[in-house]
C-alpha cells in the first residue's frame, strides 16, 4: 500500500508541475519592504567574494530565508522570456549595508551578480526590523538546473544563504506557450525519390524567426547527413530541399528555431522500412568471415539457416543465434548457396542468401544404392571434409542419428549398410563439412529399400531382386542436393 500511495503522490507532483501557472510581468526590477529605500545595480566587485570575520555583535541568522520561482516577463512585440523571482528576508543592522544575489548556471558556468543597496540614513534608524527584498532581473532558459547565493555586503564569514533552482522545462503549459525555445514547430514532408530530394515544409512557429532544417541519422543522438538548411525569418515561403543518399529507418528530420536552447522536434517518418537494413552483408574468403552491420540501430535476432528446397522455410542452425547491438560476425562459414541469413524483428522475419548467385564453390551430395547398401559421394571445387550419417527426420526442423557418424573427403565416397528398420519414408542421409564452423546440413530422404528373402508378386526370389535395384536406382541415384 505505501508504494501505491508514493505512486499517487509522485503522479500528483508531475501533474503539478506541468499545469502549475507561471506569473506574467511586463517589466523586471527591485522591491523592498514599505518604508525602506532599496536599489540594485549588476555586481562585478571582486573583493566581495573574499569574506570577512563578522562582529561578534552580528548573528549568523541575520539572513532569514529565501525562495526562488519563476516569472515570464511578456512585452508587447518581443518574444517571451524566463526570469528568475528571487524573494529574501534579513534583519537590518548598522554593520550590513546590502546584499549580494548571484545566480551561477550548472549547465553553462555563467553567472550573473546583482548588488542591493539600502539607504544608510534609513537602515540605522530601521536597525533590528525584518525586511523582504525582491528581485527578478536574472533571465534564465527553459529547464535550466541555477545556484542562487545571497550574501551580505560586506561579505561576512558563514553569513550566506544558498539554494538549488531547476526551471521549468517546456512539458509546463505556460512555459510551452510563451516561451520561443519551446515553438518547435510542425514540420511536414514530401519525398523525391528520383531526384533523391526530400522537401521540408514548416508551419506554427514565430514568424520572425530563423529556422534551422537539417536530415539526420537518430541513434543515441541524431548524427548529421550533410549540412542543414536556414528559412529565413523573413522569407514567405517557408520551405527547403533536403538531399539523402538513402531512405534509411533512422533517418530524421530535425527542425528547431535559431535561439539558444531550442526545442527541437523530430520527424522520422521511414523507421518501419527495415527491409533495407539486410542488405549489408559482407563475405571476406580470405578468412571465411561473414559479417552483418546496420546502417541504424534495430531490435533484431540473427540467425544463419538453411533454406529447403521449396525455398518457403529457413531452418535455423545450431548456436548461431546473435542479438544487435554488437555487429554480427560468423568465422569460417560454408559457401553453399543453401546457407542464408535470417533477420528477425517485431514486424516479421526476412531471409537473405548471401551465397545464392553462385558467385562462391559450392559442395554437392549424391547417392547411389549397391545391393544393400547406399554410397554417398561428395564433390567441391575447393579442398573440403564431410560428415555423413542416416537419420529419422520426425520434424521439419531435426532429423535423429540412425547410426554412426562417417567422415569422408570430397572426391571420396563411403558406403553405409541399411537394414530393414532404417528404410522409409522419413529416412534420410544427411552430410555437412566438418572444416568450418558453420555448415548447411543437406539431406536426401525418402530412402526406399528391397532385401533378399522379400515375396515379390508370384513369390519369384529372382523377381524381388529385380525389383528391389530398379526400385534403389530411379529413386535414389544422383539425387542432388
Amino acid at each position: 500500500m505505501i508504494n501505491i500511495h508514493v505512486q499517487i503522490l509522485l503522479i500528483i507532483l508531475l501533474w503539478n508541475s506541468d499545469c502549475q501557472i507561471i506569473p506574467r510581468i511586463e517589466e523586471c526590477g527591485l522591491s523592498c519592504s514599505q518604508g525602506v529605500h532599496c536599489k540594485s545595480k549588476p555586481s562585478s566587485d571582486i573583493f566581495n567574494s573574499f569574506c570577512h570575520d563578522a562582529p561578534t555583535s552580528l548573528s549568523s541568522t541575520i539572513l532569514k530565508s529565501m525562495k526562488i520561482s519563476t516569472v515570464i516577463k511578456c512585452v508587447p512585440g518581443s518574444p517571451c522570456s524566463l526570469h528568475l523571482n528571487i524573494k529574501g528576508s534579513l534583519s537590518l543592522d548598522e554593520n550590513i549595508r546590502g546584499l549580494e544575489i548571484c545566480s551561477l548556471s550548472l549547465d553553462t558556468q555563467q553567472s550573473q551578480c546583482t548588488n542591493v543597496r539600502f539607504a544608510r540614513k534609513k537602515s540605522k534608524m530601521l536597525n533590528g526590523k525584518k525586511v523582504q527584498v525582491q528581485f527578478n532581473c536574472f533571465e534564465v532558459n527553459v529547464a535550466q538546473h541555477i545556484y542562487v547565493t545571497m550574501k551580505t555586503v560586506p561579505n561576512y564569514c558563514d553569513v550566506k544563504m544558498s539554494q538549488e533552482y531547476y526551471v521549468e522545462d517546456c512539458k509546463n503549459s505556460d512555459v510551452g506557450k510563451y516561451i520561443p525555445a519551446c515553438l518547435a514547430g510542425k514540420l511536414d514532408y514530401n519525398v523525391e525519390r528520383a531526384r533523391k530530394i526530400i522537401s521540408v515544409n514548416v508551419s506554427n512557429f514565430l514568424r520572425d524567426q530563423d529556422y534551422y532544417v537539417r536530415l539526420c541519422h537518430k541513434w543515441f543522438t541524431c548524427e548529421d547527413v550533410g549540412q542543414f538548411a536556414v528559412i529565413k525569418g523573413k522569407d514567405t515561403l517557408k520551405s527547403v530541399s533536403l538531399k539523402y543518399s538513402q531512405l534509411l529507418p533512422c533517418l530524421c528530420i530535425e527542425g528547431w528555431l535559431a535561439v539558444p536552447d531550442a526545442r527541437r522536434i523530430q520527424l522520422c517518418p521511414f523507421e518501419n522500412d527495415t527491409k533495407v537494413l539486410w542488405d549489408n552483408i559482407v563475405y571476406n574468403p580470405a578468412t571465411q568471415t561473414l559479417a552483418w552491420e546496420p546502417a541504424c540501430p534495430v531490435l533484431v535476432t540473427v540467425n544463419l539457416c538453411r533454406l529447403t528446397k521449396s525455398n518457403d522455410h529457413c531452418e535455423d542452425i545450431q548456436n548461431s543465434s546473435k542479438h544487435f547491438p554488437e555487429k554480427v560476425k560468423y568465422s569460417r562459414v560454408d559457401t553453399h548457396p543453401r546457407l542464408c541469413m535470417k533477420f528477425t524483428t517485431k514486424q516479421g522475419s526476412w531471409v537473405k542468401c548471401p551465397f545464392a548467385h553462385g558467385e562462391f564453390p559450392a559442395w554437392k551430395m549424391r547417392t547411389a544404392a549397391v545391393a544393400d547398401q547406399i554410397q554417398v559421394f561428395f564433390t567441391s571445387q575447393t579442398k573440403a571434409h564431410f560428415s555423413v550419417l542416416v537419420c529419422n527426420k520426425t520434424q521439419l526442423a531435426s532429423c535423429d542419428s540412425l547410426g554412426m557418424h562417417h567422415s569422408v573427403s570430397a572426391g571420396d565416397s563411403v558406403s553405409i549398410t541399411m537394414s530393414q528398420e532404417m528404410c522409409g519414408s522419413t529416412i534420410c542421409i544427411q552430410g555437412w563439412r566438418t572444416d568450418v564452423d558453420y555448415s548447411v546440413p543437406l539431406q536426401i530422404c525418402d530412402i526406399h529399400c528391397g532385401f533378399r528373402g522379400h515375396t515379390y508378386g508370384n513369390g519369384s526370389p529372382a523377381k524381388a531382386m529385380t525389383h528391389r535395384y530398379s526400385a534403389i536406382l530411379f529413386n535414389a541415384l544422383f539425387k542432388n542436393s
